[in-house]
């Protein structure tokens, strides 16, 4: 069986726990349960962990399939180099962050969620895991095989090759002359 690559399920865990973190800080905020203030810091800090964790890395296989519009969000969480690189940074940081929200009830499922995440990030970061950018290829520039420079004429089923009718023009030279094509 292959390795498994334990920062890819954290960066999906993660994920998910920012956009829970963040939905039960709005329902805080917007109900004005008691300790409001930590519903706010659920929603600031649901928008922080959203925004690292939407890029994905590449993964070691190289068979990384990116998010849609992830390009931009790379460029922000690759500037930041080492920081946001190491899993052992990201660990104890998504660790720090779940703490305050645990002091509400609206927020304390992001919180279980992203210390999960923080776990799993810990245990890539064990492994040697770290974040590799998903960069976007340069297209390469393959010559065109000369069957696709002359496209088929007859619609397909086609014949084989040698079964094929010859053309008038393909016969130019040829040892006999086709009378019906002859004009005089």
């Amino acid at each position: 069986m292959g390795k498994i690559e334990w920062a890819m399920w954290a960066n999906e865990q993660a994920l998910a726990a920012g956009l829970i973190l963040l939905t039960g800080g709005i329902v805080g905020t917007a109900g004005q349960f008691r300790d409001w203030q930590f519903a706010a810091y659920g929603i600031a800090a649901g928008v922080f962990v959203c925004l690292l964790e939407y890029p994905r890395g590449k993964r070691n296989k190289g068979t990384s399939v990116e998010r849609t519009g992830q390009h931009c969000f790379t460029i922000c969480v690759k500037s930041f180099g080492p920081l946001t690189r190491n899993y052992y940074v990201r660990a104890f940081l998504h660790a720090a962050i779940c703490v305050p929200g645990g002091f509400m009830l609206a927020t304390v499922l992001g919180c279980v969620c992203l210390g999960i995440a923080s776990l799993i990030y810990l245990g890539a970061a064990i492994r040697g895991e770290q974040w590799e950018p998903i960069m976007p290829r340069e297209p390469s520039k393959k010559p065109v095989g000369e069957s696709i420079k002359q496209p088929p004429k007859n619609p397909p089923p086609r014949p084989p090759q040698d079964m094929r009718r010859k053309r008038a023009e393909d016969l130019e030279g040829a040892a006999y002359a086709n009378p019906i094509t002859v004009t005089e």
